[in-house]
């Protein structure tokens, strides 16, 4: 990958965070689990901004975790992680702005920043489709896509129940969980009722692509007072593809700490920033 050689230890990864109400009781019995999940669902398209956390581990990575904050208009991320499963300092921090990326921290080979302490690479996506996502193989592709559009994957779910009312980050909320299928996901795509959640399930349906596991995801929802996603839970382990390559299994909890605060993202200073060209990849 383009970062291979400006990475000491390999490069890497994480995010998670969101907040709510702290009176979140048990449902109330006309509730039905997919009735909480599909309001969660509806009322995460009113999430603009995002300060998240991401602890776990993805496949061929291993352990990461790390801290975010991210808009959606115009779409930027800042982000700050570490991989400790990578060996010596693994302190990343990466920052897309404008379509282009970002990337320092005590990870990057100093020997290749001449002197400066960013790199700088694009065209990079992040946040956007499966196809459309690139980080240059920075980011592990799990974690390449919004935390908002992934907490709305157990909507696809057909075995949804409810484990418990629990406390999380000092929020109550209900605890839910299910597996999800891409032929689950199809199929509730197919039975939408408006359009507006049809471009829910295809987009959710796209996010369980990029994760790139097996056909069956294991999902944990909590959800708050306010009936937003507060965290959720991915398991699940790799496809034939990363399987083939020595991927163990995907288990990645993502926190919402704060949902719709001021979020301002900035691009490094220019004198500050190396571009990443194929000099320092191939040398």
């Amino acid at each position: 990958m383009v970062f291979a050689a400006v990475l000491l230890a390999g490069g890497t990864v994480a995010c998670g965070g969101s907040a709510g109400s702290d009176s979140a009781n048990e449902n109330p019995p006309e509730v039905t689990p997919a009735t909480a999940v599909a309001k969660a669902a509806v009322n995460s398209e009113d999430i603009r901004s995002l300060h998240y956390r991401i602890t776990g581990t993805v496949p061929e990575k291993g352990r990461v975790e790390a801290e975010a904050s991210m808009s959606t208009d115009p779409l930027a991320m800042s982000m700050k992680m570490t991989a400790a499963d990578q060996g010596g300092d693994s302190r990343l921090e990466v920052r897309f702005v404008d379509e282009a990326m970002y990337v320092g921290g005590s990870a990057v080979d100093s020997e290749k920043l001449d002197g400066k302490s960013w790199f700088g690479a694009g065209p990079a996506a992040w946040g956007r489709g499966a196809a459309d996502n690139d980080s240059h193989g920075v980011l592990p592709r799990q974690i390449e896509g919004n935390p908002v559009a992934q907490s709305t994957l157990l909507t696809g779910s057909e075995d949804l129940r409810m484990i418990a009312t629990e406390t999380v980050d000092g929020t109550r909320t209900r605890h839910y969980r299910g597996t999800v299928t891409s032929g689950g996901l199809l199929a509730a795509r197919e039975g939408a009722v408006d359009e507006a959640t049809r471009e829910r399930l295809i987009e959710s349906l796209d996010q369980f692509m990029g994760l790139g596991v097996s056909d069956t995801l294991t999902m944990d929802l909590w959800i708050d007072g306010d009936d937003h996603a507060k965290q959720f839970r991915v398991r699940a382990e790799p496809d034939d593809e990363q399987a083939g390559t020595g991927g163990g299994p995907l288990d990645l909890t993502i926190t919402f700490l704060d949902i719709n605060q001021p979020v301002s993202i900035k691009t490094p200073p220019t004198e500050d920033t190396t571009a990443l060209t194929d000099g320092p990849q191939g040398s």
